[in-house]
């Protein structure tokens, strides 16, 4: 049984362009245009998923997805970090950035580290491998370069080396554990 995963981005928000850490904020207006101009495009599921984020939950509906909350697919969670810029954090604590940066096991901002996404994120699709048919899910940009690293079955430092851009869809296609990755595909706003 082959699997398939379309992995959506959310579209941009005011957290994004300000690279802060998610902290609720809605689509602005230039995003949530273009995810609607993107209705329509996405192929049929048999699954539609989204994180429970706003900025995710926005971006599926204004794509007209009805899709189901799966907490798996939330961002990596950013304890006392949530809603500040990464300026701001690297200037107040440098050497905890640092850390953060180059080892994937550290979390000092008292959240999640990226090895502990990596390791939900790998759960997350080695559950619905087990699911015939297709899934379409609205997920967080972290969530999304952790299941690259996991379906190259890179190591978990590789994560900083992934970009997903807003509004893009990357596909996962796969069976007996073995993934095919299709990264940054740019959805179709006609």
């Amino acid at each position: 049984m082959t699997s398939r995963v379309t992995l959506i981005s959310p579209a941009t928000s005011r957290s994004l362009r300000e690279a802060r850490f998610d902290d609720g904020s809605l689509l602005d207006a230039q995003g949530a245009a273009r995810a609607q101009a993107a209705a329509g495009t996405l192929p049929t599921a048999e699954r539609v998923l989204v994180s429970p984020t706003v900025r995710c939950r926005e971006t599926a509906s204004a794509l007209g997805l009805a899709a189901l909350d799966s907490p798996e697919l939330t961002g990596l969670a950013m304890g006392r970090w949530r809603g500040r810029t990464l300026d701001d954090v690297s200037k107040e604590e440098p050497d905890a950035v640092s850390r953060w940066l180059s080892d994937p096991a550290a979390a000092p901002h008292g959240g999640e580290s990226v090895r502990s996404l990596c390791e939900r994120v790998t759960a997350w699709l080695d559950a619905i491998a087990e699911v015939e048919g297709r899934t379409v899910a609205v997920a967080e940009p972290e969530v999304i370069r952790a299941m690259a690293v996991t379906a190259l079955e890179a190591p978990h430092s590789a994560f900083w080396r992934l970009d997903v851009p807003p509004l893009t869809a990357t596909c996962l296609s796969g069976r007996s554990g073995r993934w095919n990755l299709r990264l940054g595909q740019a959805l179709d706003t006609r």
